[in-house]
């Protein structure tokens, strides 16, 4: 038989029409989609998977059901903007330039992000940013909240959609836009359930009798009202959580998607959000991958979220950047009885008002220094402003607080405090005076004195004011919007001689 010849031309049509049909990258590539999945001021036991009776969490309930729950998850701040430049940037808030709260993070900085995005994946960016302009190009995409949002219709229109103070709007839409021929990395940043509050945010709502308050704060009416809002942003959270795990099992990508959710800091109440109890740096991490993690598993080692940016690289089979301090945690996925760190270690700057304080906590116990124990605990301005502090000024006035719930007010704070978080989860008994405790107090000092020197973690080389009232959370008349970086602070507070 005589061998058969082609023309060129017949033989290039023919390979490109194989091409097109070959299965692209969604399908070659095996390394996972990464989801993050980012909550705003929310704190780490108030939905169901943690075990909270009352708040309606069924999709994240769902997520740990078929995932994992890690039970001992820190930040490294508890500060909205420092906390995402610090999981963007895989280090500690003193090291990105960008530790106090709304100071952009600087273009020299490298992120995870832009590593995947220059190997192969595409990345993109859905609702509260909150970094600065400098770094936006690391995302292939990015729709912020306020940002007009289209859904796909079932025939493939887009149809706009309306924000319904979520900040999730442009979840799903990001999410159906993605190529479908290369791996994504996916940041999802809700607003919800940041301040301020408004009624009937989810139908129905919570009753009085549902909220549990910690014995921090006072228990009365005004103070469950302001948690019955809260409470239900947590749910309308939920409900957009729910939507992505839906649209990724429509889309075929459930099996290799991992998906990760979070928050950026604890809850906005007094001797929460910014302080380094664990109401303000424990947080919700539920994890779901089905291709490489047990469902219904739970792990109880520590992770911090400055692991997050080495062990995404490390599962898209790419090296970490020198520039990071956090550890890869991938091996907990698969080990859960490895262990990858005995200690974290958070950090508290300027938030509305000054602050400097550190703490180093274990699985067993936490040590805080208060480098400037002349301030009070003073909350968040939004906090200031809230039913719950309205009412904690009113009793405190009244001499009807309990000496836990005097404690944002009490001034000096101790230079040192030392708990026993296993007995005392409230963080309420402070041991660093207690002679039984010596041993562990100077263990504790020393892990600190450690890290401090290894990450250069050192006072401030200035004082910020104060940009609000600490009684009334009322603005003054230094605050400037926007912020300044620090560069620019710098040369302000800091004037050359």
């Amino acid at each position: 038989m005589k061998p058969l010849y082609f023309p060129l031309s017949v033989l290039l049509l023919s390979l490109f029409f194989t091409a097109c049909n070959t299965p692209v990258a969604e399908e070659t590539d095996s390394r996972p989609n990464l989801v993050l999945i980012i909550a705003d001021d929310m704190a780490w036991n108030d939905c169901g998977a943690y075990g909270h009776p009352t708040i309606r969490t069924p999709n994240l309930d769902r997520l740990a059901t078929e995932g994992m729950r890690f039970d001992n998850a820190f930040l490294t701040t508890s500060s909205c903007s420092p906390s995402r430049t610090s999981m963007i940037t895989g280090m500690y808030p003193h090291n990105t330039d960008a530790e106090q709260l709304h100071w952009p993070l600087p273009g020299d900085k490298k992120t995870f992000v832009e590593v995947l995005k220059q190997n192969g994946y595409w990345t993109g960016l859905a609702g509260k940013y909150h970094m600065g302009e400098a770094i936006k190009d690391r995302f292939d995409v990015i729709k912020e909240v306020g940002t007009a949002g289209f859904q796909l219709s079932p025939t493939g229109e887009e149809q706009p959609i309306e924000s319904d103070g979520s900040g999730c709007e442009n979840w799903i839409p990001i999410l159906q836009e993605r190529p479908k021929d290369q791996p994504f990395f996916l940041w999802l940043a809700a607003v919800d359930p940041h301040r301020g509050y408004q009624d009937s945010t989810v139908l129905p709502g919570y009753p009085l009798e549902d909220i549990r308050v910690p014995s921090y704060m006072p228990d009365t009416e005004e103070t469950r009202g302001d948690f019955a809002l809260y409470y239900e942003e947590i749910t309308r959270l939920d409900r957009y959580v729910g939507l992505v795990l839906e649209e990724l099992e429509k889309q075929g990508a459930v099996e290799n998607t991992l998906v990760l959710f979070i928050s950026d800091n604890g809850r906005p109440f007094p001797r929460d959000k910014t302080t380094l109890y664990d109401g303000g740096i424990k947080t919700p991490w539920i994890l779901r991958w089905p291709r490489k993690v047990k469902a219904g598993s739970s792990n109880a080692h520590l992770v911090s979220s400055i692991d997050i940016a080495p062990t995404f690289l490390q599962l898209a089979q790419l090296d970490p950047l020198s520039s990071f301090e956090g550890k890869d945690f991938s091996t907990l996925l698969v080990e859960p009885e490895a262990a990858i760190r005995d200690f974290v270690y958070a950090e508290d700057h300027w938030h509305d008002v000054e602050d400097y304080t550190r703490a180093v906590r274990t699985d067993s116990f936490k040590y805080i220094r208060n480098f400037f124990p002349e301030l009070p605990n003073t909350p968040p301005a939004d906090a200031l402003r809230s039913p719950t502090f309205e009412s904690m000024r009113q009793l405190r006035d009244a001499g009807e607080l309990t000496p836990d719930q005097l404690l944002v007010f009490n001034t000096p704070r101790p230079e040192e405090e030392l708990f026993d978080v296993i007995n005392d989860p409230e963080e309420l008994q402070n041991l660093a005076d207690d002679p039984n405790y010596l041993t562990i107090l100077q263990e504790m000092r020393q892990k600190m004195e450690t890290i401090r020197s290894q990450t250069q973690d050192k006072l401030p080389a200035f004082s910020t004011p104060d940009e609000f009232d600490r009684e009334t959370g009322l603005p003054l008349p230094v605050r400037e919007r926007p912020r300044a970086s620090k560069a620019e602070m710098m040369k302000k507070y800091m004037p050359s001689k």
